[in-house]
């Protein structure tokens, strides 16, 4: 019999692993790009690199998904997102990006939830600003954490080169 907190385990990497594939099936379906998840989370990998060899352009993509109201990216995993992008250098457009989907569930308490609408979020992390953890929250505010503190830290909207009728903020590319 599997425990109660081996079951939740178990549903977050699963809803991770799919927002995942979600996003590598658009950027494979948008034109000139090709996404590619990396691997496991025991891996010093980003979880998605998108390419678009036409206009030189690279996507390093931290991809987080929840029902909580805040989804966080730890500083490591912005560390190794901007170890990434100085490493492809020969792509003159680096960008690195946080995808943040707030599922249509809210989590109220111990396996119980209620509705909300499903929301989508793409946020740049500017790669000459010193890793922090980062936090989003589901109206698409974002802030750091430093030290177990709230600090500002404001996170331009990124405009992926895919369409989706959940994501919410302005298109960049």
């Amino acid at each position: 019999m599997i425990s109660a907190s081996a079951r939740a385990s178990r549903a977050r990497r699963s809803r991770g692993y799919a927002w995942e594939d979600t996003l590598v099936k658009r950027l494979n379906g948008a034109a000139g790009w090709s996404g590619f998840r990396l691997g496991s989370p025991s891996v010093a990998l980003p979880d998605i690199l998108a390419v678009n060899n036409g206009s030189k352009s690279l996507i390093i993509i931290e991809a987080k998904s929840g029902t909580g109201t805040t989804l966080q990216v730890p500083s490591e995993q912005v560390q190794r997102c901007k170890r990434w992008t100085d490493a492809l250098g020969a792509y003159q457009d680096r960008r690195v990006v946080f995808a943040f989907k707030f599922l249509s569930k809210k989590r109220t308490g111990t396996a119980t939830y209620t509705g909300r609408r499903l929301r989508e979020f793409y946020k740049e992390w500017d790669c000459s600003d010193a890793p922090v953890s980062c936090v989003c929250t589901y109206d698409g505010q974002t802030y750091a954490l430093e030290g177990g503190r709230r600090a500002a830290k404001r996170l331009r909207d990124f405009g992926m080169p895919f369409s989706s009728r959940w994501a919410c903020g302005r298109p960049q590319l």
